[in-house]
């Protein structure tokens, strides 16, 4: 579910959304409260819910900062592994001009087939799904290369390099793939907990005495607005290849645009 809102909700629309469930839940509560207990705005708990409202947010911040921090390590590794990927895929590129030219063709053309065939992996990998093509297009970039036959050292040590730059793509694809697939965000537990300490911290704006209702509200707004802010950061974060924060395809559509002005 987490992953269908990132994908295909606008970040925009998302915040509003959570802007408005959790601001706008927390006001319609703070109004039935201040309505049915209207004895609270003269503040007799206010030191024990002062008490609370500090260390409920003491714990929020630590929560915050260790979910974010993890959840930006995946993002971070995500972006690594496309960034070694494309690289390793500029290098080919670079070191065709080493080879004859039918040989130098034949690559070109199988290194952009693969490139394109990644780039056009990348939205269903990170949906859970398997993209063959892909695979195959790297089979077949394997076997151009192997048709090459070195005439001289050069050629030679540009073929072992090229292979070992092939080798670091399939790798870097692998791990890719396999993240993505296995992405399904953070585990219910830990919503559960974020959304329970969000709750206390609001609950605790929410009884708070304030004699004044429009400072009340105003004040239970701003922390609604907080609390949104804060879900929608984990949500965006919470899945490393899709969304405005998650990685992109970036490098690998760099290699293509390094392709193509030769490609046959």
């Amino acid at each position: 579910m987490s992953r269908w809102l990132v994908s295909n909700v606008p970040p925009w629309l998302l915040l509003l959304g959570f802007m408005v469930l959790v601001a706008g839940g927390a006001l319609l509560v703070l109004f039935s409260v201040r309505h049915r207990f209207p004895r609270l705005k003269e503040g007799e708990h206010n030191d024990v819910t002062m008490f609370v409202f500090g260390f409920v947010g003491f714990m929020f911040a630590i929560l915050l900062s260790f979910v974010v921090s993890a959840l930006w390590g995946q993002v971070s590794n995500a972006e690594t592994q496309a960034r070694a990927e494309g690289a390793a895929g500029v290098q080919l590129a670079g070191d065709l001009t080493m080879f004859d030219k039918a040989d130098s063709d034949r690559i070109r053309q199988s290194l952009l087939e693969y490139e394109r065939a990644a780039v056009a992996e990348w939205p269903v990998a990170a949906s859970g799904r398997s993209f063959p093509e892909a695979g195959n297009a790297l089979a077949r970039l394997y076997s151009a290369y192997q048709q090459v036959q070195p005439r001289n050292d050069i050629q030679t040590k540009r073929l072992d390099a090229s292979f070992s730059n092939l080798d670091n793509v399939r790798q870097a694809r692998t791990e890719r793939v396999l993240q993505a697939r296995e992405d399904v965000g953070p585990p219910w537990s830990l919503w559960v907990v974020i959304w329970l300490t969000s709750g206390l911290l609001l609950g605790c704006g929410i009884v708070y005495g304030v004699e004044k209702p429009a400072v009340h509200f105003a004040m239970v707004a701003s922390l609604g607005v907080l609390v949104a802010g804060v879900l929608f950061l984990v949500l965006e974060l919470s899945h490393p290849f899709v969304g405005e924060v998650g990685a992109s395809p970036d490098p690998l559509r760099e290699v293509i645009q390094v392709l193509s002005p030769n490609a046959a």
